[in-house]
């Protein structure tokens, strides 16, 4: 006699509804073992890998390819006991929930919606036997290439990959786009497309959520500052120039982040969030730094734990890291929540200011405008002044306006630019 065990889709962050179906590793008749990756699933925070909590046959895939699907709504079936004849779409029962218990939020869920259809157009059905839809299944593709494949309307399953262990690239996915494009030189007509429409989900969906959430809760108020940071320039090169910091890529924005953090420290209600509930202000007492990045996927923006306790060889590891992550569309749930304050980095793309948005839950967000040569009044040692080129910035400071004053707010701007004027003063 057979035992199906059906799992369901776990809740794999804080509170998330639903998740897309990226890409299904395995296929009805696989034999799979505990903690084998099943399924790459994108949330409105992140692309999930998730383990199998059963050792067995699978037997049924309850979702196809580009599917959203409801937390807790039934993701798989396995056969635990395949000494029988396996029960393909057979009736399953309920999982051990300790034995799922693995996973983060796992449980069925009351009554909701359940999977819904999407974009039947470009999404491959569920891959069942031999053909092209089992292929795809099996093709090795990062998210934000899967992502290129479908707003380019481009089957994975028709592209011949080139990349490393036989991974599809971009310039895969543009190659097969443009085989595919109608060789003409005509004009266009108006029987031609003249719009792209492009489905909001995930985590652009997410974003812009929580930013219209934001821009309507919390009162922002944003003050500017312009800085000469060419000692912190200096600064750089010596500590890039260092043994410990040479396999590092040393940026700016590095001392950026540091320079914040000592700044925060001195100004503590900036690192709190309000609690409408309790009608409650809560100080945080540890920094859980959030560095905004900009993906294929959309805006991301993970934080970095506890990182008013690093050191600056420890917080450029990482920076690193977390950028490298973010691009690769591989940051984790837990790396998305839990951050306090937030920089974010407008100056990577040659602009000066902004008015940053305030992350949903945090009290402050610094904005980061291009390092520029400027030419600058510089005052000497006795008084005389004189210009000269010089290395300047602009920062852009919105704060919550409930849990900080003006005041507040322009003494966390400050002492952040006053650092960077003189990093040597971070000793004090």
């Amino acid at each position: 006699m057979t035992s199906p065990q059906q799992f369901l889709l776990p809740d794999v962050g804080e509170g998330l509804t639903e998740a897309e179906i990226l890409a299904w590793s395995v296929r009805p008749g696989d034999t799979v073992e505990v903690n084998q990756i099943l399924v790459e699933v994108e949330t409105a925070k992140a692309a999930v890998e998730l383990p199998s909590p059963y050792a067995g046959v699978v037997s049924t895939l309850h979702a196809d390819v580009g599917e959203l699907l409801a937390v807790g709504k039934p993701l798989i079936t396995i056969d635990t006991d395949p000494s029988g004849e396996v029960a393909v779409g057979g009736r399953a029962r309920q999982p051990d929930p300790q034995q799922a218990a693995l996973l983060v939020g796992y449980g069925p869920q009351e009554s909701g919606t359940g999977r819904r259809r999407r974009r039947p157009a470009h999404a491959p059905h569920r891959v069942e036997g031999d053909g092209p839809n089992r292929a795809a299944a099996r093709t090795a593709a990062k998210p934000p290439v899967r992502k290129l494949a479908k707003d380019l309307g481009v089957d994975l399953a028709t592209v011949a990959p080139t990349g490393p262990g036989n991974t599809i690239t971009r310039e895969d996915v543009h190659e097969a786009a443009r085989r595919a494009a109608p060789q003409t030189t005509s004009a266009p007509t108006t029987s031609q497309a003249s719009e792209t429409r492009i489905p909001i989900r995930g985590v652009r969906r997410h974003t812009a959520a929580a930013m219209v959430a934001s821009a309507f809760t919390a009162p922002h108020v944003t003050e500017f500052i312009t800085v000469d940071v060419t000692a912190t320039m200096r600064l750089r090169e010596l500590v890039a120039g260092r043994r410990e910091f040479r396999e590092l890529r040393v940026t700016p924005l590095l001392f950026f982040a540091r320079s914040f953090l000592i700044a925060l420290a001195k100004n503590p209600e900036a690192n709190a969030s309000w609690d409408e509930f309790a009608q409650e202000i809560v100080l945080k007492h540890y920094v859980n730094l959030g560095v905004a990045a900009a993906t294929d996927r959309g805006l991301v923006v993970p934080n970095i734990k506890g990182a008013d306790r690093m050191s600056l060889h420890e917080l450029a590891q990482a920076l690193a890291a977390l950028t490298t992550t973010a691009r690769a569309g591989r940051t984790s749930p837990q790396d998305m929540t839990g951050g306090t304050v937030t920089l974010t980095n407008v100056g990577v793309f040659g602009v000066d200011t902004g008015t940053p948005i305030l992350n949903p839950g945090e009290a402050a967000i610094l904005a980061v405008g291009a390092v520029r040569r400027m030419p600058w009044v510089v005052q000497g040692d006795n008084g005389d002044e004189r210009i000269e080129p010089r290395w300047v910035a602009q920062l852009a400071l919105s704060f919550d306006h409930r849990l900080m004053d003006g005041r507040q707010g322009s003494e966390l701007l400050a002492d952040t630019a006053e650092i960077l004027r003189e990093p040597g003063l971070a000793m004090l």
